[in-house]
């Protein structure tokens, strides 16, 4: 056993850096952004500064950098009609074996886009086809997408990533500077791609889990040269991993369905696993003082802390601090906040609990019929929580639940995790993106 002489989070962005949310959860990649965010809003009379079409189809964050936000979307080249509310492409039916809505989409030409949107007025700068292709497999006909893969930027440049469509690296005026291919993914029941890629440093790392040759992949951000790739024994998982450091070794922590695993950042090498999540894992790990903590909530759902600071397979050990089975997120990644970890089933139910002993605050079901797939954001003292059925739900962190504000977006359809900077909410809907801004 090694001895624990540190543990730190990914690194900080520092206060005067301009990059208000240069990531899918944030500056700090914990889902909290700096200051506070508007409660209340609602499309017609109050609030929204702008809204602005957003082409084709896609549940990507908005990421942003200064005065910039940067969107991806895929957009059919031909014409395709979806049905009312979440949109399944006609013309895209899944393919045999796609499963409960698997598979929409495939053998469609679409253009693989990146736009970038002025933060003041929503008016689009610049739009770039990166490529043209037609998917060898489709999504969910709800809630997946061709561009359900959300752009990181370093304020130099931009990673827009497609998963099977390639990696690309764009600086902040839309030219290419590099770009990475990869063979075709296959996921499970045709449920489609989306894991976020990782910028953490001089590095990107990538995840490939699937039915067929799964692998961790880090790249150089300025060239696209890889470093290492690692194969990894693994179905199809949607975690995106994070890095930390431990006893002043750097690690990356994947979470996903037969084990959560550690890599050593230099050279790939294993240093821990553990066993005990369930399939489909899609939550993202989050570091709380020494643990790792890591959520599934499909089959077999559990949710475990994990000391860090050990080698080996640690399955069944006290390196599990605590775990439990019950009420655990399928698809929204949960937020941490003073100590407390908040998460939501995808059918409404919140659950807020200590994170340093497991022990349950409360667990309450949100008002209404509600189905959320976007992941918990917070700002201040509040965390948003967007619905399939178009609401905004505000909630003040702590104890107990106190439901602050239920935002309506009539006719939306919120599964993209939405950004916030400078005060300032950018929530992605079926087709629009919105600026929530005081007045």
């Amino acid at each position: 056993m090694r001895s624990l002489l540190l543990i730190a989070a990914p690194a900080l962005i520092a206060a005067t850096d301009p990059a208000a949310w240069p990531k899918w959860r944030g500056p700090n990649e914990t889902g909290v952004a700096k200051g506070t965010a508007p409660v209340e809003w609602t499309e017609s009379s109050k609030n929204v500064a702008w809204k602005t079409a957003i082409p084709g189809r896609g549940h990507s964050s908005p990421v942003i950098w200064g005065d910039t936000i940067f969107v991806t979307t895929a957009v059919p080249t031909g014409e395709v009609r979806t049905e009312q509310g979440g949109g399944r492409p006609q013309g895209g039916a899944r393919k045999r074996g796609g499963g409960a809505g698997g598979g929409s989409g495939a053998n469609i030409e679409h253009k693989f886009v990146v736009m970038a949107i002025n933060r003041k007025d929503g008016k689009v700068r610049w739009e770039k086809t990166l490529t043209t292709a037609k998917p060898h497999e489709g999504y969910h006909f709800r809630y997946g997408s061709f561009a359900s893969n959300s752009p990181v930027t370093d304020g130099k440049l931009l990673y827009a990533f497609f998963g099977s469509r390639g990696l690309y690296a764009l600086d902040l005026k839309g030219n290419v500077v590099w770009e990475k291919k990869f063979g075709p993914m296959r996921m499970r029941l045709a449920f489609g791609e989306g894991v976020p890629h990782t910028l953490d440093g001089d590095r990107l790392i990538l995840n490939f889990d699937h039915e067929d040759g799964s692998y961790l992949l880090v790249l150089n951000k300025t060239t696209g040269k890889e470093i290492w790739r690692v194969e990894r024994d693994e179905a199809s998982s949607w975690s995106q991993p994070i890095v930390t450091a431990v006893g002043g070794r750097k690690q990356i922590i994947v979470a996903a369905t037969r084990k959560v695993r550690a890599y050593d950042y230099k050279t790939g090498k294993m240093i821990w696993e553990c066993a005990g999540l369930g399939s489909n894992v899609i939550p993202v790990p989050l570091i709380h003082n020494n643990t790792v903590i890591v959520m599934s909530g499909h089959r077999d759902p559990n949710r475990m802390a994990i000391k860090l600071g050990r080698d080996g397979d640690l399955t069944g050990t006290d390196a599990i601090v605590w775990q439990n089975t019950k009420s655990n997120s399928y698809t929204p990644s949960p937020v941490l906040y003073n100590g407390n970890l908040y998460f939501v089933t995808d059918n409404g139910i919140l659950s807020a609990i200590n994170a340093t002993t497991g022990d349950l605050l409360y667990t309450e079901r949100l008002p209404g019929a509600n189905t959320l797939k976007a992941s918990i954001v917070a700002a201040g003292d509040k965390m948003y929580l967007p619905t399939e059925e178009g609401f905004v739900h505000v909630i003040k962190m702590g104890d107990k639940l106190e439901i602050v504000a239920s935002n309506k977006m009539e006719g939306e359809f919120f599964v993209a995790t939405p950004a916030i900077a400078d005060g300032e909410i950018y929530l992605r809907g079926k087709g629009t993106l919105y600026c929530v801004r005081a007045k």
